[in-house]
């Protein structure tokens, strides 16, 4: 059975899209929308840690737990059917955020005059 198509042309080609693409390009939208909501929260979550270390003295990294992490999504992705290498990855440019980021609080609280205080903060969290 022919696929409907939708009315608007594509510019390239000046054929109508499936309808199936645009209903999967609707879930994508979607996706990638629960992903930044999901990401910003996990922002918060890592950049309450970097206060709470740089206020507690706590060591500043965890290597243990950054291989425990690294080993754990691994499993979650290939259990999923990705890539864990692609999963790794993912997480290494998330973890990047979090240590620019725990570079400003650093950065507040040595402008604030407690940096002989505060401990480098966890980059692993």
């Amino acid at each position: 059975m022919a696929e409907p198509f939708d009315e608007a042309p594509v510019p390239e080609t000046g054929r109508a899209l499936p309808t199936e693409i645009l209903g999967l390009r609707s879930t994508i939208d979607n996706i990638d929308a629960a992903l930044v909501h999901l990401l910003a929260e996990r922002f918060r979550a890592t950049q309450r840690v970097g206060e709470l270390k740089a206020t507690e003295g706590l060591p500043p990294a965890d290597p243990q737990r950054d291989r425990q992490q690294i080993d754990r999504l691994k499993a979650i992705a290939s259990g999923a059917g990705l890539d864990p290498e692609f999963a790794e990855q993912f997480r290494h440019f998330i973890v990047s955020e979090v240590i620019r980021r725990h570079e400003r609080i650093a950065a507040e609280h040595a402008a604030a005059g407690r940096a002989e205080d505060v401990p480098p903060l966890d980059t692993y969290s």
